[in-house]
């Protein structure tokens, strides 16, 4: 299955923590892209540091809830402390799309409920898959990105 991830971390070594994040990834599946590196404000709760993010896309045999799974145990892994909404992190992983499937159970929405208002997902997801078409709102990551709202900033990082 086809699957875009959206990476992000503004905690500690924030390139360190996306490097490993990718590395125990590449574990669960083929790596196929990897976008630029973005730095961007925070989303939420602006009080934090700025993000790193990046999207990568990559083909993986997993269900969709074992990939959710899998990735919970590498943010653990990698010290994410889940306590309070938005909070900063050293890393975050989310799944965006698993191929063109609309999932919605308890503990996961696909394609990711927010993905379409946020520029610091859009822009690296367009980066690499522009038109790629969101199963629900039947629009491209471009359109989407055209379109979005968002006015924070997003910028490449170095």
């Amino acid at each position: 299955m086809k699957v875009f991830i959206l990476l992000g971390s503004n905690e500690g070594d924030r390139i360190l923590f996306l490097k490993k994040a990718i590395q125990e990834l590449e574990s669960l599946g083929k790596l196929i892209q990897v976008s630029s590196i973005y730095e961007t404000e925070p989303w939420g709760k602006m009080e934090q540091a700025n993000f790193l993010n990046c999207v990568l896309e990559m083909q993986t045999t997993l269900s969709a809830e074992n990939l959710l799974t899998q990735i919970l145990s590498i943010e653990n892994f990698l010290g994410r402390e889940r306590k309070t909404k938005w909070q900063a992190r050293t890393i975050d992983i989310d799944i965006l799309y698993f191929g063109d499937e609309v999932i919605q159970t308890e503990h996961l929405q696909v394609p990711h409920p927010f993905l379409h208002q946020r520029r610091f997902t859009l822009v690296p997801l367009v980066e690499i898959a522009p038109d790629f078409l969101h199963p629900i709102l039947k629009k491209t990551n471009q359109e989407l990105l055209n379109e979005c709202k968002d006015t924070l900033s997003v910028w490449l990082y170095k």
